[in-house]
């Protein structure tokens, strides 16, 4: 008899154990789809990308995945991996760049709440969009800077180009003008794309159509001591002139050797700022309910006592 009332508790135990654990695990489920975002603190990123949509950045030179790609589908290729992987909070925003002037395309937006947007419109920068053939990097980079401060105090730059001037400087002795600015005020970065050997530039009309290559009669070739030396209708990484662009704008300077490494910089600890950033936490009361319900129809595997006969 006594026997009989042990087994008799222990059921109703076991019962009441698995009751509350299935009522528990249905009051997490409810809590996981109810529960709001919590505002915790976050390292986030705000940045204006501009990119160089010049014909120079037409050149094929550069691979991924063993395809050939010209320096600005390349660009727009890591821009994309960048994309996926800034933290929530962070604002991104397009920019493109011809002649001396800086086009902002798309002002600074969150970017998870915009990610189909973002990436939408950065597949769609392209030459097309230039409105004059020369290229001045240097006035380009402090129209950027001007108007990613103008956006807001917070926003920097990423400024993505192969650095050919058309046409050239003279001696490289020419400066942007920079009165009002003061180096590293903004801050970013110069992201040099590009290969090391000269290769020729297509040559396209305003709707983008093939029109051949440009020669060198059709560019403003170097003058003075570099005469000899120019070949402005073939186009390099310059890499030398980027570099002394970014030291004068107060910019680092970085070569998109690998995809990665925009995405890389992009994540800099520099250029973060902490702000209280919505963030989802319904996970924890879904994972809480997903281990209370696997304890409570995992299998018995104690050995079971045989009755005395």
């Amino acid at each position: 008899m006594n026997r009989f009332m042990r087994v008799g508790r222990w059921l109703v135990r076991h019962g009441r154990r698995a009751d509350l654990a299935l009522t528990l695990a249905l009051l997490l489920l409810v809590a996981a789809v109810a529960l709001p975002p919590f505002m915790l603190q976050r390292a986030t990123f705000h940045y204006l990308v501009t990119f160089d949509i010049t014909q120079s950045m037409n050149v094929e030179d550069v691979e991924r995945d063993g395809a050939s790609l010209s320096r600005l589908a390349y660009a727009r290729s890591a821009m994309r991996d960048a994309l996926r992987e800034m933290p929530c909070g962070s604002k991104i925003g397009w920019a493109v760049f011809a002649d001396y002037r800086v086009m902002p395309l798309l002002l600074p937006v969150e970017v998870c709440s915009h990610y189909e947007e973002l990436l939408a419109s950065l597949d769609r920068i392209d030459g097309r969009m230039r409105w004059a053939n020369a290229s001045n990097i240097g006035k380009g980079m402090s129209w950027t800077i001007r108007t990613a401060r103008a956006i807001d105090p917070n926003t920097r730059v990423v400024f993505v180009t192969d650095g050919q001037e058309s046409p050239p400087l003279r001696d490289g002795a020419e400066l942007p003008p920079i009165q009002d600015i003061t180096p590293g005020e903004v801050g970013g970065w110069l992201i040099g794309v590009g290969g090391d050997l000269p290769a020729r530039i297509p040559r396209t009309d305003r709707d983008g159509n093939p029109a051949g290559y440009w020669a060198a009669t059709d560019v403003v070739q170097r003058s003075g001591a570099q005469a000899a030396q120019s070949h402005e209708h073939l186009s390099e990484l310059r890499e030398p002139h980027l570099q002394s662009l970014a030291k004068l704008m107060g910019f680092g300077y970085r070569r998109l050797a690998a995809p990665d490494v925009l995405g890389q910089a992009m994540r800099d600890p520099g250029f973060a700022q902490p702000e209280p950033v919505p963030t989802d936490l319904r996970w924890l009361p879904a994972a809480l309910a997903l281990a209370l319900l696997a304890w409570r129809f995992l299998p018995d595997r104690r050995p079971r006592r045989s009755a005395p006969l």
